[in-house]
């Protein structure tokens, strides 16, 4: 069963969003929490949202607190597997 009301995404003037799916920033929301990233203070830094969680990524996956695999998988140097050579 459809909903006879959809929810519009709340939010507020003068915050910005990357919406994930349509790849633009938005001032508001316009699109559900699912699909962006957000808020952010300024355009410009959801402009570079994408930027901005690569680099956290990386920073994610190379931090030893986080990653409890060998140095080398940690790395990016193995794919986990003994290729026997």
């Amino acid at each position: 069963m459809a909903a006879l009301f959809r929810r519009k995404p709340a939010g507020r003037e003068g915050e910005w969003y990357y919406c994930l799916k349509h790849r633009k920033v938005e001032e508001g929301p316009e699109c559900p929490a699912k699909d962006r990233f957000g808020p952010y203070a300024t355009r410009g830094e959801a402009e570079h949202a994408m930027d901005t969680a690569r680099e956290r990524n990386a920073e994610w996956r190379t931090d030893p607190r986080w990653n409890d695999k060998g140095d080398k998988e940690s790395a990016g140097e193995g794919d986990g597997h003994d290729k026997g050579t």
